[in-house]
């Protein structure tokens, strides 16, 4: 089962609000995203940090209802 992009946008915003998202389709089948997502709160966290803030939003489904999600993150 694959995820929608506003299902991913959705889950990143309710955990990060403040969060700027551009999402792109690394493949033409739902499961492959990458997103470059952009936040104050990501501020003095180190890379990893901010990676698990995101990834943390989808709980078990990253993994396997979206299966793979390359992220780049920048704090504001």
């Amino acid at each position: 089962m694959a995820m929608e992009r506003s299902e991913i946008e959705r889950l990143i915003k309710v955990a990060i609000p403040d969060a700027v998202i551009e999402i792109t389709a690394l493949a033409d089948d739902g499961d492959h995203w990458a997103a470059s997502v952009k936040s104050e709160s990501f501020r003095g966290k180190s890379r990893v940090q901010q990676h698990q803030m995101v990834n943390k939003a989808f709980g078990e489904r990253l993994g396997g209802e979206l299966h793979a999600l390359a992220l780049t993150t920048i704090a504001l």
